[in-house]
């Protein structure tokens, strides 16, 4: 003979089971946010302006790099600095989102061989307080995501200085 179970008995198991679960949900929310910085400490970049200068300091990501998210054309997008780039480059996907127009073909030489890209301009590339305009880029059609390779069509435009895993970029005004 089976002897029945305490009122309560069975709302107690699923209320026990319900606060499994949300720790669980809680702890994935935790280590997402925590993985999430450590591959771009910079996901709001802030610095300093003022009449002369535009300051804007990075940290370095756990893989050594310096990551971190602005805009293109007023679209969110996350940047690599990459100072071996001659342009800012961006995916296919990513300039068909903001409406870039695809220029002249050429062909770039990338870590995985020569592909032949489009050239573009960016009406503007936002990093921190920093604002650019009319930035020279290219569309690779091989490259997907929001991730852009900030190359040196824009960092040919500002200082950088590098001390132990900050990078300070520094855009001085000439108007």
């Amino acid at each position: 003979m089976t002897l029945p179970s305490p009122p309560g008995h069975k709302i107690g198991r699923i209320m026990l089971v319900l606060a499994w679960l949300a720790a669980l949900g809680l702890l994935t929310l935790y280590f997402n946010a925590r993985e999430q910085k450590q591959l771009n400490p910079n996901r709001q970049p802030g610095g300093f302006s003022d009449l002369d200068v535009t300051e804007v300091v990075l940290e370095r990501n756990r893989a050594g790099h310096y990551v971190a998210s602005g805009t293109i054309n007023g679209e969110a997008t996350v940047f690599l600095l990459d100072t071996g780039a001659t342009d800012v480059v961006v995916s296919q996907d990513l300039a068909e989102r903001i409406g870039l127009r695809a220029g002249a073909r050429h062909y770039a030489q990338t870590a995985n061989g020569r592909i032949q890209v489009r050239s573009t301009r960016l009406d503007s590339l936002e990093l921190g307080k920093i604002t650019l305009r009319d930035v020279s880029a290219s569309i690779n059609p091989a490259m997907s995501g929001n991730q852009v390779l900030l190359g040196m069509s824009a960092l040919q435009q500002v200082e950088f200085t590098q001390r132990g895993n900050q990078l300070t970029l520094r855009y001085y005004h000439t108007d």
